[in-house]
């Protein structure tokens, strides 16, 4: 089991680094299928793991990665529905969870492959300003939606927030990155306390999980600043894509 957990810790961790999501939506279906854990200790220990990977993910990106006030204003919407949506989690048969996971990660995989050029959105200006009139509504809702799936699905919301980020919103790739990854952190410290009443949580995994997933994804976050915006892009849809297949059918064969 710990021996799992440094691998997918491993994979999970690159993941965030590179693209600033994709490992939040492997966590919890690594946690269950290849680490053994029960789905409701995975996603608990998922947002503790993803939570952490992303905040060391972000260190590179600091200064100029990062649209800090659009970054805030997203997770703090997500803050009250992440709450919401682990209520709603507690109600909800796991598989049907499992099969709803793999349906949102076909739409958004699908959608990364249809991109609006750089800085066209309601949010980038050109200069690298921010439309904030046309911007603030879609920052709210996109915050409202992706902060009750956290607490649903017990995943950092990487997965929705950099197809919306790069396309509702219309951020360069590079900023969507740094600044998914703030907003990651901040659903998944939301997310977890959400599940402190009945949170069960396998230490040694978790530590395991996390170390790995921390280390990777500083080392992956260095080398994605290098790699272009259409292999990023391209990347990810490729890689929520085969997760969705896969979880698609683990759920429906469970």
């Amino acid at each position: 089991m710990i021996l799992g957990a440094l691998l997918l810790g491993m994979i999970v961790g690159a993941l965030l680094g590179l693209v600033g999501g994709g490992g939040s939506i492997l966590a919890v279906p690594a946690l269950v299928y290849g680490v053994g854990l029960p789905l409701e200790e995975a996603i608990p220990t998922s947002l503790i793991v993803v939570g952490a990977a992303s905040a060391v993910a972000v260190l590179p990106r600091l200064r100029t990665g990062v649209n800090w006030r659009l970054a805030g204003i997203i997770g703090a919407a997500g803050i009250p529905t992440a709450y919401l949506g682990t209520l709603a989690n507690r109600l909800i048969d796991p598989q049907i969870l499992l099969v709803a996971f793999s349906a949102i990660m076909v739409i958004a995989g699908v959608r990364m492959f249809f991109a609006t050029p750089a800085a066209t959105g309601p949010c980038a200006l050109p200069g690298g300003g921010t439309r904030w009139r046309s911007c603030l509504p879609r920052a709210l809702a996109t915050g409202t939606v992706v902060g009750f799936l956290t607490g649903l699905l017990g995943v950092g919301g990487g997965f929705l927030i950099v197809p919306a980020l790069a396309l509702v919103l219309g951020l360069p790739m590079g900023v969507t990155i740094g600044t998914s990854l703030v907003i990651i952190v901040i659903n998944s410290v939301a997310g977890f306390s959400a599940h402190l009443s009945d949170v069960q949580i396998d230490w040694a995994v978790t530590s395991a999980f996390a170390g790995t997933a921390m280390l990777a994804s500083l080392i992956a976050g260095r080398l994605s600043r290098r790699l272009p915006d259409r292999v990023l892009k391209t990347s990810f849809a490729i890689l929520v894509l085969c997760i969705a297949v896969y979880v698609a059918i683990r759920a429906v064969a469970g």
